[in-house]
């Protein structure tokens, strides 16, 4: 399958440690907002787990990638059926910032209102090394293009076929 994809879907490393990806979404942004903090609809397109919406408070993250499309597309080998990270709201400001930890970094998502639009911002620090920086582009990468296509109605791409495929783009588009 050969999908073309705008250069201004792709993320862009922002710093060796550090990735900025972008994606405009339908609104309102209280509905995109919605797609972030509610468990049903944030394991949609990336991860389960209920929040208590106020800073310093911890939480869980459940991955079940295969559930994120059907079919799910074929597994890269390393990759578990279900993953979980703890995690601790660092910054909520409802509907514009939410930010928590994620593993020895941070994420940091940004709504932005544009019209009916909604500017969706991700910015992924503190990344350990060159291939973690590529799962993790590819990662958000395909999450949010899930997530694109359940905010507008339509089917999502085979989430591992689109992930390995965007995981060897990212290899050829970053710096070693």
């Amino acid at each position: 399958m050969n999908i073309a994809i705008a250069e201004a879907e792709y993320g862009v490393v922002t710093a060796p440690d550090t990735v900025r990806i972008q994606r405009l979404l339908p609104g309102p942004v209280e509905r995109i907002w919605a797609y972030l903090t509610e468990s049903d609809l944030r394991r949609q397109w990336l991860a389960a787990g209920e929040m208590d919406l106020q800073v310093g408070a911890p939480f869980e993250l459940v991955w079940r990638n295969e559930e994120l499309s059907d079919p799910p597309g074929q597994r890269p080998e390393g990759f578990s059926e279900e993953s979980r990270m703890q995690s601790t709201i660092v910054e909520f400001d409802a509907p514009r910032r939410l930010a928590f930890t994620w593993g020895g970094g941070d994420v940091t998502f940004e709504l932005e209102p544009k019209g009916e639009q909604v500017l969706l911002t991700v910015l992924h620090r503190g990344i350990s090394d060159r291939s973690n920086l590529l799962k993790i582009g590819a990662g958000w990468h395909m999450h949010l293009n899930v997530l694109a296509a359940r905010t507008k109605g339509n089917k999502p791409e085979p989430f591992w076929d689109g992930w390995s495929r965007l995981r060897a783009e990212y290899d050829r588009r970053v710096p070693a």
